[in-house]
């Protein structure tokens, strides 16, 4: 399988996101290549949920996974930690009070 860029990857789903009316932003950008995508859903009431996305080593799926949720501090706090560990993280900070952020759709999930 083909496996897209980071680079590439971050840009067409904030513009999947924007065909929708859903506000997002890049909070840190990582290595274009092959850098790991955390996504932050801020539902604009202090609170949150950070995803990352999760490779099965058994069936080699991808799966996008929930890393944290709760207080905004409590998740920044973990993004801080996986930025430490992880020098060519990419952070998306989706804006949207419904909790929308289409990466259990198809195309994203991969």
């Amino acid at each position: 399988m083909i496996r897209l860029t980071s680079d590439f990857w971050v840009s067409a789903y904030l513009t999947r996101l924007r065909l929708v009316d859903i506000q997002a932003f890049v909070v840190v950008r990582g290595d274009s290549t092959a850098g790991s995508i955390l996504v932050k859903v801020n539902t604009l009431d202090g609170k949150g949920t950070v995803f990352q996305r999760s490779f099965d080593l058994m069936t080699g799926a991808r799966h996008w996974i929930e890393l944290v949720t709760g207080d905004e501090p409590m998740i920044d706090a973990s993004i801080a930690r996986q930025r430490g560990f992880d020098p060519d993280l990419w952070v998306i900070e989706v804006e949207d009070r419904d909790g929308r952020h289409l990466l259990d759709e198809a195309g994203f999930i991969e």
